[in-house]
């Protein structure tokens, strides 16, 4: 399947990983038995890397929604200005249920937030009622999406 580098940050998948990983990306429902002819193994042997890719975090098999779909008209992209321990400021926003994304950052913000909220007076109050009543906010500046034109989860396979 896959071996550590010797630095170990990370794994190095080895082609026929990254088949059944693109093989699942297309469909996640896809039974083994198909990825197997696909790739050229056993259902059986396709079972077992797929199992150890999920057991290592190289993947996760989940079902993606639309927000616009499910309720929720509202994304926006929160760029954040913070004092003190960033992670542990990252730990609460990501506790938040309307956040989806917590990255800590360089740069202008010192962590980016993605929100998911049902309308723009839920925007606000998770902005102003949530967010910036966090000890360590000293300052956000939201993105709102307007049209969102791309979207993947391919990354790692080409």
């Amino acid at each position: 399947m896959s071996k550590k580098p010797k630095d170990g940050n990370g794994t190095i998948l080895d082609a026929t990983s990254k088949k059944i990983i693109e093989q699942l990306q297309e469909d996640g429902r896809r039974p083994y038995s198909t990825i197997g002819r696909a790739v050229g193994l056993s259902e059986a042997a396709v079972r077992q890397r797929v199992q150890r890719l999920v057991e290592s975090g190289v993947v996760q098999i989940v079902a993606v929604t639309d927000p616009l779909q499910v309720g929720f008209a509202r994304q926006a992209m929160i760029g954040i200005q913070a004092d003190g321990d960033l992670e542990s400021l990252a730990d609460r926003l990501a506790a938040l249920p309307e956040v989806d994304y917590v990255v800590i950052t360089a740069g202008s913000f010192d962590l980016l937030v993605e929100l998911v909220c049902e309308d723009d007076e839920h925007l606000l109050d998770v902005i102003n009622a949530s967010i910036r009543a966090m000890p360590g906010v000293h300052r956000t500046e939201a993105f709102v999406y307007l049209k969102l034109r791309k979207q993947l989860y391919n990354w790692g396979t080409r």
